[in-house]
């Protein structure tokens, strides 16, 4: 006999879900023994005083989960359940506070960050558009899966864009999509030898250090100078793979002179079994000036990997990256991730290739670096009229972020917390500083970010800034 308690005036559940429920129950506390025959469907509707449907509907859910099975024309049985070894009532679970998170109050917050991208002015009506000649256009492909690299076709489109706005020289073949440029360093350093000796720019980029140092690397930051790596520290190390950001230093905003890149190229030669993998991370915004072609564009002996991102021109949540692995690296990346799944939304990625075809990628890039230089001014104007002499500005014309000196008696400690309690979300450079070094006396570097700042906003957050370093 089965026990079951229906009521027919709960809205929550069907009357079936209830009688499943109902069985199961008693088959996991053990009120049903194995091969214990069950009611015959017409019984236990009538028992119920529901729907012979409701019963069915109940005993396929059961069967096909595996807690009973049938025999033919002999009717269901209970199976043999394997009890737990030891089973909490989920009901009381509770997540552990350290674990527990909470939606993010950003009311009244003002960033100068340098993570962050202006998407005011994308252009989501052409995307759209874009989107859907992708759809139209490319039913087979998006039924399957893509090739683990990205689609040619954007492969393709990419390879062009990259040669005409940075110089760079590759075929399409030897591009690679991902979600994000971590997730590309990762799948590159992961087969590689575990003894190859990594560098880094000193100060840096902190997720990049951390990434590597995680992956069991002999890792080395090395300085950097107001030319870039130091070449002199680097020739000791003899580093099998130098990680730098030429074209915009991160953090410092340091371009690169040309004698600094063919002094490292050289190095890359002379050793041979070197590799820089250059990050051109928001080389598209270049003010006053031409762009600077990539470093990528000067090497003529494969010892350049080129990384690159749309996150700073379009929107960081497509996580679209790429990376162009010279000849040699890029058959061993396809020798063992023949059967990668690629990570990039195959939709996104083919609207991408429309984007950039009709002309709408570097007409929103030309409008961006138009809004960004106009913005940058008014930041930079702002912060010299207040600080006056208490401030020096690192001003280099290129990126969304550049350093500040401040003059102050506060510690880095006590900066940090009243930015805080100023709700300004603007980050020190000591963050970025990736061994210990020594902070000055009496100063503070901060690394100011103006692409999501409003406009109508900038004076009200220097302002606040200002209280913080000097009230």
């Amino acid at each position: 006999m089965i026990y079951l308690k229906i009521d027919k005036n709960v809205k929550t559940n069907f009357i079936y879900q209830q009688i499943y429920e109902g069985i199961k129950e008693n088959i996991l506390k053990g009120r049903l023994n194995p091969d214990e025959k069950l009611p015959p469907k017409r019984i236990l509707a009538s028992q119920l005083g529901v729907s012979v449907n409701s019963v069915m509907n109940a005993y396929d859910q059961l069967l096909a989960e595996g807690y009973i099975y049938t025999t033919e024309r002999k009717g269901y049985y209970v199976e043999k359940i394997t009890q737990f070894i030891h089973q909490e009532n989920s009901m009381n679970f509770h997540l552990p506070s350290d674990l527990k998170e909470s939606a993010e109050d950003k009311e009244g917050w003002l960033s100068l960050s340098h993570m962050t991208s202006n998407i005011s002015f994308f252009p989501f009506k052409e995307w759209m558009r874009c989107q859907k000649k992708a759809i139209d256009q490319h039913q087979r492909e998006l039924s399957e899966m893509p090739h683990p690299q990205g689609p040619y076709i954007v492969r393709k489109t990419i390879c062009r864009l990259l040669s005409l706005t940075r110089g760079v020289i590759c075929e399409p073949e030897q591009i690679v999509i991902g979600a994000g440029t971590m997730s590309l360093i990762r799948q590159l350093m992961w087969i590689q030898n575990k003894n190859s000796v990594v560098v880094v720019e000193n100060p840096g980029y902190l997720r990049l250090y951390k990434l590597l140092k995680g992956m069991g690397f002999p890792i080395h930051p090395v300085n950097v100078d107001e030319k870039g790596i130091c070449i002199d520290d680097l020739q000791s190390l003899k580093a099998n793979f130098v990680f730098v950001t030429p074209s915009h230093q991160f953090p410092t905003g340091t371009i690169m002179p040309i004698s600094r890149r063919i002094e490292l190229l050289n190095q890359a030669t002379v050793s041979n079994n070197m590799y820089i993998v250059e990050d051109d991370y928001d080389s598209e915004f270049k003010y006053e000036t031409d762009n600077i072609p990539s470093l990528q564009s000067l090497d003529r002996n494969h010892r350049v990997i080129y990384t690159g991102t749309f996150s700073k021109t379009m929107l960081p949540g497509l996580r679209i990256s790429y990376m162009i692995l010279p000849p040699n690296l890029l058959r061993e990346y396809r020798n063992h991730y023949s059967d990668l799944m690629q990570s990039s939304n195959t939709l996104n990625l083919l609207t991408l290739h429309y984007f950039i075809e009709n002309g709408e990628y570097n007409r929103h890039v030309k409008r961006m670096n138009h809004y960004y230089e106009t913005k940058r001014k008014i930041l930079i104007n702002e912060l010299t009229n207040q600080f006056g002499e208490q401030i020096q500005i690192e001003d280099i014309p290129a990126g969304l972020h550049f350093v500040a000196h401040f003059t102050t008696d506060k510690s880095y400690e006590e900066i940090e917390e009243k930015i805080k309690q100023a709700k300004l979300e603007v980050y020190m450079m000591k963050r970025f500083m990736l061994n210990s070094q020594p902070m000055q006396k009496k100063s503070i570097e901060l690394v100011i970010g103006f692409a999501n700042i409003p406009e109508d906003k900038i004076s009200e957050a220097v302002e606040r800034l200002y209280r913080v370093i000097c009230c």
